[in-house]
């Protein structure tokens, strides 16, 4: 294993603009879930829909949500390494 010293060691600026670009769509993924989710939740409660078509939305929000997290892990990794 190779042992990093001191020095700042930096990725090149494209690979800084495509980590970047992955940042913000994890912003908007995250936002526009958590905003599918509340409208979908009011909806349901307005509609008087069953608990299981709810209960798929929650599932389809939890995906965004891991999907987000992955990726982030994924940014956070690269910068670490590099």
């Amino acid at each position: 294993m190779r042992r990093k010293t001191g020095i700042a060691m930096s990725m090149n600026p494209d690979e800084e603009r495509q980590l970047a670009r992955q940042a913000r769509l994890v912003a908007v993924v995250f936002a526009l879930t958590m905003i599918f989710w509340m409208a979908a939740q009011w909806l349901g409660g307005q509609l008087g829909w069953e608990a299981r078509y709810v209960f798929l939305f929650d599932m389809i929000a939890l995906a965004g949500f891991l999907w987000g997290l992955f990726v982030t892990w994924q940014i956070w990794r690269k910068r670490r390494n590099d």
